[in-house]
């Protein structure tokens, strides 16, 4: 049986990228694992780069100038294939020794955002980010040339890698838990009285409370569909979040906050429909809330679209700004049937993901 060595950025506590990882250490076992510093208990084992045992340690914005060099000059291995996980450098690892001639594949999550498309990632506005990218993109383009094959997590990212990296990419999406949200949820006597507490109907909004996430346009959908609103999550963004819900919707937006995995699935299953507008590479809540039965308005921009049926799984966006296309895609989307979100669903479940990327190596290295 040939041998492998995985490898991810770093790697945090939770994270999309990081299921991903995870998916692809149950599918490679008896691979190494790598990365440049681990702060999760999930991978053991796995090995960290000299970055681990520096002040740099979890300060991504001042290790950035270094992780291009500390990939480059990773220890010697002997290894039959390279798979790496990347959304900035990772896909610049080369290791010494046999490995180092051992075929590389890039399972790639985006290229950089802040290098390649600034216009979504805060990180790339500022003047050091700006002029560190001048000197960064024909680096990277350079390095991505590397991979003997690249896999993309949407048509939507594969498009970018044809327009930033100048390779072609085949499309295997990633893993959604859909088996957890398919189990009846298990919740506490608290979690309970919090859900009965909810409205009969609502339109649900469900992330980090940050800007990028858009859940004001969840508050929108709420306000000219006459629904009600749940926001769920957390983060530094909740006092805007509250003052928006009452300046534009007062009254009528509930607040969720930090829900365990067993309440989000038990919301998510009462959600008339759950409101995704961000710009995302791919965007996993929305298969999640078509697991549970609850339709989706996503933006017509970005990967969701490629999960979200529209005027059958729910409904595609395009301006959300406009109260008469928003009423109507909440009108669209409260129309569709649970089980055919159910069965959407499967298609992007962990058994999926586990033969299309065992077999994405195996085409590749053979």
């Amino acid at each position: 049986m040939s041998s492998g060595i995985l490898v991810h950025e770093w790697l945090a506590p939770a994270g999309g990228s990081e299921n991903v990882f995870a998916a692809m250490a149950r599918a490679f076992p008896d691979a190494e694992r790598w990365c440049l510093w681990n702060d999760s208990d999930r991978f053991d084992p796995v090995h960290e780069t000299f970055l681990a045992r520096t002040p740099l340690r979890g300060r991504k914005a001042l290790a950035l100038p270094f992780m291009p060099v500390v990939w480059r000059r990773m220890p010697a291995r002997d290894a039959d294939w390279i798979l790496t996980s990347s959304h900035l450098f990772a896909h610049h690892a080369r290791f010494g020794g046999p490995a180092r001639d051992a075929p590389k594949l890039v399972y790639a999550h985006t290229p950089a955002r802040y290098i390649w498309v600034p216009e979504l990632d805060g990180r790339g506005g500022s003047l050091p980010a700006r002029l560190a990218s001048t000197a960064l993109k024909p680096l990277d383009r350079r390095r991505a040339q590397e991979p003997v094959a690249i896999a993309a997590n949407s048509r939507f990212i594969a498009q970018r890698i044809a327009d930033t990296w100048q390779r072609e990419a085949e499309v295997i999406y990633p893993n959604v838990d859909v088996a957890r949200i398919f189990a009846e949820p298990e919740l506490t006597a608290a979690e309970q009285r919090d859900l009965d507490a909810l409205p009969d109907e609502f339109l649900l909004g469900f992330s980090r409370f940050v800007p990028y996430k858009r859940l004001d346009a969840a508050i929108d959908a709420g306000r000219v569909s006459r629904l009600p609103v749940v926001l769920a999550g957390g983060g530094d963004g909740e006092r805007e979040l509250r003052e928006y819900a009452e300046r534009v919707h007062p009254g009528h937006v509930h607040f969720a906050l930090n829900p365990s995995d067993d309440m989000l699935s038990a919301i998510l299953r009462r959600a008339t429909a759950l409101v995704f507008a961000p710009i995302e590479d791919f965007g996993i809540i929305p298969v999640e809330a078509m697991a549970a039965g609850t339709p989706v308005l996503v933006n017509a921009t970005g990967g969701a679209v490629e999960s979200v049926i529209d005027g059958v799984t729910g409904a595609h966006v395009h301006d959300w700004s406009s109260d008469a296309e928003l009423r109507a895609a909440v009108e669209r989307a409260a129309a569709c049937d649970a089980d055919a979100c159910r069965d959407r669903a499967r298609a992007f479940g962990a058994d999926v993901f586990d033969a299309r990327i065992r077999e994405f190596v195996a085409r590749n290295t053979s």
